[in-house]
């Protein structure tokens, strides 16, 4: 309480959930039956109901269909590529699927490669939508062919003997140039801001100056003016030349025809590994492709947002978690509609607890003071090491909610929300709540 009014945050904006998980005893409950934002601890929701209905070895598909004749290592006609939603099909792993394309014999691509994204509902997305800066990587909008979360990153060196700034991109990209800023003195600031960079489908300009001061720095960065296609077009075309391979035709949408024949396929890592980057480092775009994911495999149909949702909720209902407040607009918390009781999410997490799927699901929680989310919190406190929290940040919106092994022994579920303008500085309560549970639970 003392460290809520140090933080002018009344008690009516906390909700507040502990239950010890053995006993079901409820140490501490307040405003646990409202609805509140939850930030990032929505994607205990979404990621605990996926590992449930999918299975933690459920792994994603990503396909490589030829239509045409294949004459020596030339292809007359079309590569097609084909997704399922794999969230994590980072650069590393799309080379590795390349290089099984390319064992196949093909070289050179005479035809267009196509990208059937089909599985995924085409839906309309607003990368400034949520905060007004779609080049955040976290503005990632879904899509069945998610290519290294469709980010850019950019990596400035400065060189003084030179009077120069080297910039370059990860990953590289076809036909794509860089126009590095000006060498330029004074503080490193805002350097972002220096930079004044235009970003598009053709080039990356950086317009402004680069300090020296700033050293070598790496900025990430959401390409959001460039498409999905486009994105996987500049890449697909810069590994495939490294390969040895050329593409002659364009790369556009479209649908597997039944004449085309299978090349080589890759498997994801699995939902367990999934979840952990989920959760332990609050990836919105990789939580979002999880439900959309529940959404196809549950309803068979295309998927879309609302569908995810009705699984979720269908979920909850068949375990018997009466959830009437519960809202869900993307499965991320990365909203501002999203609601939950913290009372609901404990109840879910004590379910979870008591499941089969327990040591699974608990491992993909931040452990805090060591990692994730949590790493630099509570690192000098004797909880350190002894909780698993995952962690919810908005503006006005500060969440926890994870398990907590006591000194006692005893384990207990906690939720804690906090949706107020001053939320930032709800930091010190949450962290003395959860060294209070380890000393007196």
């Amino acid at each position: 309480m003392d460290a809520l009014q140090r933080a002018q945050i009344p008690v009516t904006s906390v909700g507040v959930h502990v239950q010890e998980l053995a006993s079901g005893t409820v140490s501490l409950a307040m405003n646990d039956t409202l609805a509140f934002n939850p930030a990032s601890t929505m994607k205990l929701v979404t990621s605990n109901a996926a590992l449930d209905i999918l299975g933690p070895t459920f792994s994603w598909k990503t396909q490589a269909f030829i239509d045409g004749v294949q004459n020596g290592d030339v292809l007359h006609g079309d590569l097609i590529i084909k997704g399922s939603g794999d969230p994590k099909l980072v650069i590393e792993n799309f080379w590795m699927f390349l290089r099984r394309i390319r064992s196949q014999g093909i070289r050179e691509i005479r035809g267009n490669l196509l990208l059937d994204r089909a599985i995924f509902e085409d839906m309309p997305y607003d990368a400034a939508l949520f905060d007004g800066d779609p080049l955040k990587p976290y503005n990632v909008g879904p899509d069945a062919l998610l290519l290294n979360y469709k980010s850019l990153s950019f990596r400035f060196v400065p060189d003084p003997a030179k009077g120069v700034v080297q910039v370059s991109v990860d990953p590289p990209l076809a036909a794509y140039p860089l126009y590095a800023p000006q060498l330029s003195n004074g503080d490193c600031g805002d350097w972002r801001v220096k930079l004044n960079a235009a970003i598009d489908s053709n080039s990356a300009r950086f317009n402004g100056s680069y300090p020296a001061t700033c050293g070598e720095r790496i900025w990430h960065v959401h390409p959001h003016l460039m498409t999905h296609t486009k994105y996987f077009d500049l890449a697909f075309r810069r590994f495939w030349a490294d390969l040895g391979g050329t593409l002659k035709g364009e790369t556009r949408s479209g649908l597997v025809p039944p004449t085309a024949r299978l090349v080589a396929e890759w498997d994801s890592v699995s939902l367990s590994e999934v979840i952990r980057d989920i959760n332990k480092f609050s990836n919105n775009v990789m939580a979002r492709q999880v439900l959309l994911t529940l959404a196809v495999q549950t309803t068979r149909m295309q998927a879309n947002t609302e569908r995810g949702a009705t699984v979720v909720h269908a979920w909850l209902a068949a375990k018997g978690i009466a959830a009437p407040e519960l809202s869900i607009e993307n499965g991320s918390g990365l909203s501002r509609t999203e609601r939950i009781a913290p009372a609901t999410l404990a109840k879910m997490l004590a379910m979870t607890f008591r499941s089969h799927l327990m040591p699974e699901f608990i491992a993909s929680l931040p452990l805090v003071g060591y990692d994730g989310t949590m790493r630099n919190r509570l690192t000098t406190q004797t909880v350190a090491g002894k909780a698993h929290i995952k962690t919810g940040l908005l503006n006005e919106v500060r969440a926890i909610a994870g398990y907590v092994l006591a000194a006692s022994g005893r384990r207990y579920v906690v939720v804690c929300m906090i949706n107020h303008p001053n939320a930032l500085r709800g930091n010190e309560a949450q962290d003395a709540l959860l060294q209070w549970i380890y000393e007196r639970g």
